[in-house]
Protein backbone atom coordinates (compact mmCIF):
# COMPACT_ATOMS: atom_id res chain seq x y z
CA UNK A 1 0.00 0.00 0.00
CA UNK A 2 1.18 3.34 -0.78
CA UNK A 3 0.16 7.02 -0.94
CA UNK A 4 0.96 10.08 -3.66
CA UNK A 5 -0.89 12.68 -4.94
CA UNK A 6 -2.52 12.39 -8.32
CA UNK A 7 -4.61 13.99 -10.82
CA UNK A 8 -8.34 12.90 -10.38
CA UNK A 9 -9.69 9.49 -11.34
CA UNK A 10 -12.68 10.49 -12.56
CA UNK A 11 -10.94 10.89 -16.01
CA UNK A 12 -10.31 7.38 -16.32
CA UNK A 13 -13.73 6.11 -15.18
CA UNK A 14 -16.84 5.66 -16.71
CA UNK A 15 -18.74 8.94 -18.00
CA UNK A 16 -21.83 9.09 -15.69
CA UNK A 17 -19.23 8.71 -12.89
CA UNK A 18 -17.49 11.63 -14.14
CA UNK A 19 -20.29 13.63 -14.59
CA UNK A 20 -21.60 12.67 -11.41
CA UNK A 21 -18.54 13.68 -9.49
CA UNK A 22 -18.29 17.16 -11.15
CA UNK A 23 -21.93 17.75 -10.46
CA UNK A 24 -21.84 16.61 -6.99
CA UNK A 25 -18.87 19.14 -6.99
CA UNK A 26 -20.43 21.74 -8.84
CA UNK A 27 -23.56 22.40 -6.38
CA UNK A 28 -21.80 21.85 -3.42
CA UNK A 29 -20.09 25.28 -4.45
CA UNK A 30 -22.85 26.43 -6.04
CA UNK A 31 -24.80 26.83 -2.67
CA UNK A 32 -22.21 26.38 0.66
CA UNK A 33 -19.29 27.81 2.47
CA UNK A 34 -16.86 24.96 1.97
CA UNK A 35 -13.47 24.97 3.97
CA UNK A 36 -11.47 21.42 4.25
CA UNK A 37 -12.01 18.65 5.97
CA UNK A 38 -9.18 16.85 8.12
CA UNK A 39 -8.25 13.55 6.83
CA UNK A 40 -5.03 11.60 7.28
CA UNK A 41 -2.54 12.19 4.50
CA UNK A 42 -2.73 8.30 4.12
CA UNK A 43 -6.30 8.47 3.58
CA UNK A 44 -6.56 10.86 1.36
CA UNK A 45 -4.73 8.86 -1.72
CA UNK A 46 -4.44 5.38 -1.39
CA UNK A 47 -2.93 2.70 -3.34
CA UNK A 48 -2.87 -1.46 -3.23
CA UNK A 49 -3.98 -4.51 -5.34
CA UNK A 50 -7.26 -6.80 -6.22
CA UNK A 51 -6.60 -9.74 -7.03
CA UNK A 52 -3.92 -8.61 -9.35
CA UNK A 53 -5.01 -5.39 -10.42
CA UNK A 54 -4.30 -2.02 -8.79
CA UNK A 55 -6.52 -0.43 -6.66
CA UNK A 56 -6.63 3.61 -6.56
CA UNK A 57 -8.71 5.24 -4.05
CA UNK A 58 -9.47 8.82 -4.22
CA UNK A 59 -10.89 10.73 -1.19
CA UNK A 60 -12.16 14.55 -1.22
CA UNK A 61 -13.32 15.94 1.97
CA UNK A 62 -15.45 19.25 2.92
CA UNK A 63 -17.39 21.02 5.69
CA UNK A 64 -19.37 23.57 6.05
CA UNK A 65 -21.66 25.60 8.75
CA UNK A 66 -23.84 22.66 8.42
CA UNK A 67 -22.77 19.65 7.54
CA UNK A 68 -19.60 18.39 9.83
CA UNK A 69 -18.17 15.91 6.87
CA UNK A 70 -18.85 15.84 2.95
CA UNK A 71 -17.10 13.34 1.47
CA UNK A 72 -16.58 12.11 -2.22
CA UNK A 73 -14.62 8.80 -2.46
CA UNK A 74 -13.64 7.61 -6.22
CA UNK A 75 -12.25 4.21 -6.57
CA UNK A 76 -10.65 2.00 -9.39
CA UNK A 77 -9.59 -1.40 -9.77
CA UNK A 78 -7.56 -1.80 -13.24
CA UNK A 79 -9.88 -1.61 -15.97
CA UNK A 80 -12.54 -3.62 -14.05
CA UNK A 81 -14.13 -2.17 -11.78
CA UNK A 82 -15.05 2.05 -11.00
CA UNK A 83 -16.89 3.54 -8.06
CA UNK A 84 -18.24 6.83 -6.88
CA UNK A 85 -19.30 6.91 -3.55
CA UNK A 86 -20.51 10.48 -1.79
CA UNK A 87 -22.13 10.88 1.64
CA UNK A 88 -22.91 14.12 3.48
CA UNK A 89 -23.04 13.98 6.95
CA UNK A 90 -24.91 17.20 8.79
CA UNK A 91 -23.98 18.37 12.48
CA UNK A 92 -26.52 17.05 14.39
CA UNK A 93 -27.57 20.30 16.00
CA UNK A 94 -29.82 21.05 12.42
CA UNK A 95 -32.39 18.48 11.17
CA UNK A 96 -31.15 17.33 7.96
CA UNK A 97 -31.15 14.06 6.43
CA UNK A 98 -28.23 12.13 4.96
CA UNK A 99 -27.33 12.57 1.19
CA UNK A 100 -25.99 9.42 0.38
CA UNK A 101 -24.94 8.15 -3.39
CA UNK A 102 -23.60 5.29 -4.63
CA UNK A 103 -22.52 4.53 -8.36
CA UNK A 104 -20.19 1.11 -9.30
CA UNK A 105 -19.42 0.34 -12.90
CA UNK A 106 -18.22 -2.94 -14.54
CA UNK A 107 -16.56 -3.54 -17.66
CA UNK A 108 -18.04 -0.13 -18.81
CA UNK A 109 -21.79 -0.75 -17.74
CA UNK A 110 -23.01 0.87 -14.33
CA UNK A 111 -24.59 -1.73 -12.67
CA UNK A 112 -25.50 -0.29 -9.07
CA UNK A 113 -26.53 3.23 -8.71
CA UNK A 114 -28.57 4.03 -5.71
CA UNK A 115 -29.13 8.03 -4.19
CA UNK A 116 -31.32 8.93 -1.16
CA UNK A 117 -31.93 11.43 1.33
CA UNK A 118 -31.89 9.11 3.92
CA UNK A 119 -34.22 10.26 7.39
CA UNK A 120 -32.65 10.39 10.69
CA UNK A 121 -35.65 11.74 12.63
CA UNK A 122 -36.92 8.92 15.03
CA UNK A 123 -39.52 7.12 13.21
CA UNK A 124 -37.22 7.48 10.44
CA UNK A 125 -39.50 10.55 8.81
CA UNK A 126 -38.18 12.96 6.56
CA UNK A 127 -38.57 17.06 7.49
CA UNK A 128 -42.10 18.21 6.17
CA UNK A 129 -40.10 20.56 3.63
CA UNK A 130 -38.30 18.05 1.90
CA UNK A 131 -41.36 15.84 1.86
CA UNK A 132 -43.27 18.61 0.03
CA UNK A 133 -39.99 19.06 -2.15
CA UNK A 134 -39.26 15.42 -3.18
CA UNK A 135 -42.67 14.62 -3.79
CA UNK A 136 -43.39 17.24 -6.92
CA UNK A 137 -40.44 15.30 -8.37
CA UNK A 138 -41.22 13.21 -11.50
CA UNK A 139 -41.73 9.40 -11.57
CA UNK A 140 -38.91 7.93 -12.92
CA UNK A 141 -39.39 4.30 -14.72
CA UNK A 142 -36.15 2.46 -15.19
CA UNK A 143 -36.07 -1.52 -16.86
CA UNK A 144 -34.28 -2.83 -14.06
CA UNK A 145 -35.14 -1.47 -10.58
CA UNK A 146 -32.75 -3.02 -7.57
CA UNK A 147 -34.01 -4.43 -4.51
CA UNK A 148 -32.22 -2.97 -1.07
CA UNK A 149 -30.36 -5.07 1.30
CA UNK A 150 -31.53 -6.48 4.37
CA UNK A 151 -30.28 -3.85 6.00
CA UNK A 152 -32.09 -0.57 3.88
CA UNK A 153 -34.65 0.21 6.29
CA UNK A 154 -32.16 3.01 6.62
CA UNK A 155 -33.20 4.73 2.97
CA UNK A 156 -36.53 6.80 2.68
CA UNK A 157 -39.42 6.10 0.35
CA UNK A 158 -37.97 8.05 -2.85
CA UNK A 159 -34.49 5.98 -2.40
CA UNK A 160 -33.27 5.19 -6.22
CA UNK A 161 -31.64 2.36 -6.47
CA UNK A 162 -31.46 1.13 -10.29
CA UNK A 163 -29.17 -0.69 -12.89
CA UNK A 164 -29.40 2.51 -15.42
CA UNK A 165 -29.12 0.27 -18.91
CA UNK A 166 -29.04 2.95 -21.65
CA UNK A 167 -27.88 6.78 -22.11
CA UNK A 168 -31.32 7.68 -21.53
CA UNK A 169 -31.64 5.59 -17.75
CA UNK A 170 -28.10 6.81 -16.93
CA UNK A 171 -29.29 10.48 -17.87
CA UNK A 172 -32.43 9.88 -15.76
CA UNK A 173 -30.77 8.76 -12.87
CA UNK A 174 -28.15 11.71 -13.02
CA UNK A 175 -30.50 14.57 -13.07
CA UNK A 176 -32.23 13.13 -10.29
CA UNK A 177 -29.11 13.09 -8.15
CA UNK A 178 -28.74 16.84 -8.98
CA UNK A 179 -32.45 17.26 -8.10
CA UNK A 180 -31.97 15.84 -4.72
CA UNK A 181 -28.36 17.53 -3.77
CA UNK A 182 -30.09 21.16 -5.08
CA UNK A 183 -33.32 20.41 -2.40
CA UNK A 184 -30.79 19.45 0.30
CA UNK A 185 -28.41 22.03 -0.23
CA UNK A 186 -31.11 24.94 -0.26
CA UNK A 187 -32.80 23.29 2.86
CA UNK A 188 -29.43 23.41 4.75
CA UNK A 189 -29.13 27.00 4.38
CA UNK A 190 -32.12 27.90 5.09
CA UNK A 191 -32.03 25.75 8.01
CA UNK A 192 -31.72 26.97 12.69
CA UNK A 193 -30.33 24.67 15.08
CA UNK A 194 -32.38 22.75 17.06
CA UNK A 195 -32.35 21.93 20.73
CA UNK A 196 -29.67 19.67 22.30
CA UNK A 197 -32.53 17.11 22.84
CA UNK A 198 -33.42 17.28 19.37
CA UNK A 199 -30.02 16.95 18.28
CA UNK A 200 -29.57 13.95 20.58
CA UNK A 201 -32.21 12.23 18.78
CA UNK A 202 -30.60 12.75 15.47
CA UNK A 203 -27.24 11.73 15.94
CA UNK A 204 -29.00 8.46 17.38
CA UNK A 205 -30.40 8.26 14.22
CA UNK A 206 -27.17 9.01 11.60
CA UNK A 207 -25.50 6.65 14.22
CA UNK A 208 -28.20 3.80 13.39
CA UNK A 209 -27.34 4.77 9.71
CA UNK A 210 -23.84 4.28 9.60
CA UNK A 211 -23.80 1.10 11.67
CA UNK A 212 -26.13 -0.17 9.02
CA UNK A 213 -24.07 0.89 6.29
CA UNK A 214 -20.90 -0.98 7.97
CA UNK A 215 -22.30 -4.26 7.35
CA UNK A 216 -22.08 -3.80 3.25
CA UNK A 217 -20.24 -6.87 3.14
CA UNK A 218 -19.38 -6.26 -0.25
CA UNK A 219 -17.19 -2.85 0.27
CA UNK A 220 -16.19 -4.35 3.29
CA UNK A 221 -14.80 -7.80 1.24
CA UNK A 222 -12.87 -6.01 -1.10
CA UNK A 223 -11.53 -3.51 1.38
CA UNK A 224 -10.13 -6.36 3.26
CA UNK A 225 -9.03 -8.48 0.47
CA UNK A 226 -6.54 -5.34 -0.92
CA UNK A 227 -5.25 -4.37 2.48
CA UNK A 228 -6.57 -6.46 5.20
CA UNK A 229 -9.15 -6.86 7.99
CA UNK A 230 -7.75 -4.61 10.31
CA UNK A 231 -7.34 -1.53 7.44
CA UNK A 232 -10.42 -2.66 6.59
CA UNK A 233 -12.74 -2.03 9.82
CA UNK A 234 -10.53 1.29 10.32
CA UNK A 235 -11.44 2.64 6.47
CA UNK A 236 -15.39 1.65 6.84
CA UNK A 237 -15.69 3.04 10.50
CA UNK A 238 -13.55 6.37 10.45
CA UNK A 239 -13.58 7.15 6.96
CA UNK A 240 -16.71 6.12 4.82
CA UNK A 241 -19.27 5.77 8.11
CA UNK A 242 -17.98 7.68 10.84
CA UNK A 243 -19.87 9.23 13.85
CA UNK A 244 -17.82 9.06 16.99
CA UNK A 245 -16.88 12.30 16.85
CA UNK A 246 -19.42 14.91 17.19
CA UNK A 247 -20.16 18.07 18.95
CA UNK A 248 -22.79 20.56 19.88
CA UNK A 249 -21.59 24.24 19.08
CA UNK A 250 -21.03 24.35 23.11
CA UNK A 251 -18.21 21.48 22.76
CA UNK A 252 -19.96 19.30 24.74
CA UNK A 253 -20.16 16.25 22.98
CA UNK A 254 -23.09 14.64 22.77
CA UNK A 255 -23.68 11.42 24.50
CA UNK A 256 -24.43 8.33 22.39
CA UNK A 257 -26.28 6.41 24.81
Amino acid sequence: MSTTDTSSLRDQQHPLIRQLADCIEAVWHKHLDLSPYYLPAELGYVEGRLEGEKLIIENRCYQTPQFRKMHLELARVGNMLDILHCVMFPHPEYDLPLFGCDLVGAKGQISAAIADLSPVRPGRLLPESYNNALSTLSQLNFSQPRELPEWGDIFSEFCLFVRPTSPEEEAMFFSRVQEFLEIHCQNAIASQPVSNEQAREILAGQRNYCTKQQQNDKTRRVLEKAFGSAWAENYMTTVLFDFKQTYLPDSKKLSLG
